[in-house]
């Protein structure tokens, strides 16, 4: 399976202070999919509004963000990155996102809601 995270659309399904640490809580969750990662074989990309300051690195989980910050930029990234894609119906995006997800399903990919994709992730 291959996956798009919206990365900050999963990091605040829970209201657990992370906007007092956004580059933390980034770090936490780039931790959950390297493991799933590993547990799974799948390939994950996980998509930020802008670049990690510091950058965040890793060798299973592809880290990107969107060229500019700006509302909704993580979003219009997802799109790009699916239309771009020459198997789209392969691929399954995170996020809880109503417009995204019906860009999303238009494009021919997968829908996961955030809520229960971080809930799996945290169960890992």
């Amino acid at each position: 399976m291959r996956w798009i995270v919206d990365g900050m659309n999963v990091i605040g399904t829970r209201p657990d202070g992370w906007w007092r640490d956004r580059h933390a809580a980034m770090v936490r969750l780039v931790g959950l999919l390297e493991r799933m990662a590993a547990d799974t074989g799948d390939e994950i990309t996980v998509v930020f509004e802008r670049p990690p300051s510091p950058p965040i690195s890793s060798t299973v989980v592809n880290v990107a963000h969107a060229p500019r910050s700006r509302p909704n930029a993580a979003d219009d990234e997802i799109v790009r990155r699916l239309s771009a894609d020459p198997q789209p119906g392969e691929l399954r995006v995170v996020t809880s996102d109503r417009v995204l997800a019906d860009q999303v399903r238009a494009a021919g990919a997968g829908v996961e809601p955030a809520q229960a994709f971080r809930t799996r992730l945290e169960a890992g």
